[in-house]
């Protein structure tokens, strides 16, 4: 029997650990070669002493899968334009692309210094748009050249990037900007034959272990609501040809449950057709929000 995903090559960043080993793993398990990126650092993004990608892919291998690891900094366009060179060079091709590295250096704003904010907002907003810049262009000439992708673009976002979190604003900044460029991405590239898509995931990870503890698992099944492995497989089919005519969206998912999420819409509006005057302004925004739907709370917030 095939897999959902044979004879296709499929790039997952941030794959050593997590979320995106469980998605290598998961994307192997239905017939894909996967090139699998990780840098190799800590939980703050410093230099790690081990190889965690190349763990994974002799991980992959094992089983009877086809994979390769790569090691480069997908936040330079070196290492970026090196993991689709990885994927090409090896393999043939590129499919599929699963924006998934990141790491967490969180403090409140007051107390968030600004390298803190620029390595954030770099590995996670600058580490989604180059690959996908690299893989875009790959795509585009092949397009162009009369061999059109069926290719899939998966971004990781965070219910940080959709609500906001306290003490993660540099986190937040850089999520909610991976949903506006999945949104663009979607836009630009669909005459080339890539869609793009958004997940928010919630799962037990590295960075998110002391929010969901060990301890969440149903008694009655044994299903751990919070294992990794439970976000993989809408990732699959986001990366498979399946998922034909599904762009520009974004999900939110932790274990069993998938929700799509509505974005921003335009609520009550008024038109004075001429210029307002402060207080009119206020008294106008005033009486809007009135009628307006309550927004969502912030994660954290009291």
């Amino acid at each position: 029997m095939g897999g959902l995903c044979d004879g296709r090559v499929v790039v997952v960043t941030g794959a050593g650990r997590g979320l995106g080993r469980a998605h290598a793993l998961a994307f192997a398990a239905e017939g894909a070669r996967v090139v699998v990126n990780d840098l190799g650092v800590g939980l703050d993004g410093t230099p790690g002493p081990d190889d965690p990608a190349a763990r994974v892919a002799a991980e992959i291998r094992a089983a009877g899968g086809e994979a390769v690891a790569h090691g480069g900094d997908i936040a330079t366009t070196e290492g970026a334009a090196s993991l689709v060179r990885a994927a090409l060079e090896t393999y043939g091709r590129l499919d599929t692309l699963v924006n998934n590295a990141g790491f967490l250096r969180d403090r409140t704003l007051i107390n968030l210094d600004e390298d803190d904010w620029d390595a954030v907002v770099r590995v996670h907003l600058k580490g989604h748009f180059l690959p996908l810049k690299h893989a875009a262009a790959h795509w585009r000439a092949e397009s162009k050249a009369g061999r059109r992708p069926v290719a899939r673009v998966v971004n990781t976002s965070s219910g940080a990037g959709l609500l906001g979190s306290v003490g993660q604003g540099n986190y937040s900044a850089a999520k909610a900007g991976i949903l506006a460029l999945t949104l663009v991405a979607a836009a630009e590239l669909g005459r080339y034959g890539v869609q793009a898509n958004a997940i928010a995931p919630a799962a037990r990870t590295r960075m998110t272990e002391r929010t969901f503890a060990a301890t969440m698992t149903a008694p009655a099944t044994g299903f751990d609501a919070m294992a990794p492995e439970n976000v993989s497989p809408l990732v699959v089919w986001l990366g498979s040809a399946a998922s034909e005519g599904v762009t520009g969206r974004v999900f939110e998912t932790e274990g069993g449950r998938i929700t799509v999420m509505d974005g921003w819409h335009r609520g009550p509006t008024s038109d004075k057709g001429t210029r307002l005057t402060p207080s009119e302004a206020g008294g106008t925004a005033r009486a809007l929000l009135a009628t307006a739907r309550e927004p969502e709370q912030v994660y954290g917030a009291h």
